[in-house]
C-alpha cells in the first residue's frame, strides 16, 4: 500500500524557517520532519511514498537526490583520469519515493487528485507532511479494511490551550485546574486510509480536501474515524518545532519507534 504525503503548502505560520524551504523539510533532530513521518510508516512495513510537492519543490527533490550519497561510504578514484566512484557501505532506508510537483497554489484536494496515476486503482494511505504521531498504522489499516467504507481518518483529542475554570451563577470562580485531554474535542490528525473511489469526490485544483470531499463522505456515511488516544503533534509554529526538538533531544519522542 502506497503512502501519499502532502508537502506543498507555504507554511506561513512558521515563516522564519519556511522562507528557505518547504515546511516538511524543516529539521528536527537533524532530519526533516518529512523523514520522521516516513520512518514511522517504514516501521510498520510501508516503504513506497508519493510526495505531493509544490512550494520550493526543488528542495525536496534535491534532498532525496543527495540522500544516498550522504548516507554511504564512498571512494572517489581520480587516479586513472576518470571519476570512478566505489560504493562500500550504504545506510539508506529501502524506500521508493516519487516526488510530484502538484502546483504552487493547488489546494489539498487538488494535490491528491494530481497524483492519481501514481497511486493506481488501489487503496492508499495519506497524511500531512508536518505532523508526527505514534498511532499503530497496522491497526489503522486493519480497521479500514474491516469497516469497508471509502475513507478512514485518525482522530485525536486536541487539548484546551488554557486552564479550566468552574464558574458559578454569581460569576465567582469555584474551581481552577490545568487543561487535560478530556476537555478537548476530536480533530482530524491525518493518517488516513483511502479507497481509490476518493478521487471521484475531488473536482480539481481548487478543491480543499477537508471541505467538500470529506463533508460529502460524511453525508453518505462513507467516512470513519480511528480514534487515537496517544501522541500527535503538528509543527505549525516555531514553538512547536522547538517542543518536538526537545522531545527528541531528551530521548522522549513518542513517534520514534525505530532504532538508530
Amino acid at each position: 500500500m502506497k503512502v501519499v504525503l502532502l508537502a506543498g503548502g507555504f507554511g506561513t505560520r512558521i515563516s522564519e524557517e519556511s522562507q528557505y524551504k518547504p515546511k516538511p523539510m524543516i529539521e528536527i533532530g537533524g532530519k526533516p520532519i518529512l523523514w520522521h513521518i516516513m520512518k514511522e510508516y517504514l516501521y510498520y512495513g510501508f516503504n513506497e511514498f508519493i510526495i505531493c510537492a509544490g512550494y520550493k519543490q526543488h528542495v525536496i527533490k534535491e534532498w532525496f537526490a543527495d540522500y544516498f550519497l550522504h548516507n554511504s561510504d564512498i571512494t572517489f578514484d581520480f587516479t586513472s583520469g576518470r571519476n570512478d566512484m566505489i560504493i562500500h557501505d550504504q545506510h539508506c532506508e529501502p524506500w521508493k519515493v516519487t516526488v510530484v510537483d502538484t502546483g504552487l497554489h493547488t489546494m489539498t484536494g487538488g494535490r491528491i487528485k494530481r497524483i492519481r496515476k501514481y497511486v493506481g486503482d488501489e487503496p492508499f494511505m495519506m497524511t500531512y507532511g508536518d505532523g508526527v504521531c505514534d498511532v499503530n498504522i497496522s491497526d489503522l489499516v486493519a480497521f479500514h479494511k474491516k469497516h469497508g467504507k471509502i475513507a478512514t481518518l485518525t482522530s485525536v483529542i486536541l487539548e484546551q490551550q488554557k486552564g479550566v475554570l468552574s464558574i458559578g451563577g454569581d460569576n465567582a470562580v469555584k474551581a481552577f485546574r490545568e487543561k487535560s485531554q478530556c476537555d478537548g474535542a476530536p480533530i482530524n490528525a491525518g493518517y488516513m486510509v483511502l479507497n481509490p473511489e476518493i478521487f471521484d469526490y475531488i473536482d480539481g485544483d481548487d478543491t480543499v480536501f477537508e471541505k467538500e470531499p470529506l463533508e460529502r463522505l460524511v453525508q453518505e456515511g462513507q467516512l470513519m474515524s480511528y480514534s487515537h488516544r496517544g501522541f500527535w503533534q503538528c509543527m505549525d509554529t516555531k514553538r512547536e518545532m522547538d517542543m518536538l526538538e526537545n522531545l527528541l533531544s531528551a530521548g522522549k519522542a513518542p513517534w520514534k519507534k525505530w532504532e538508530d
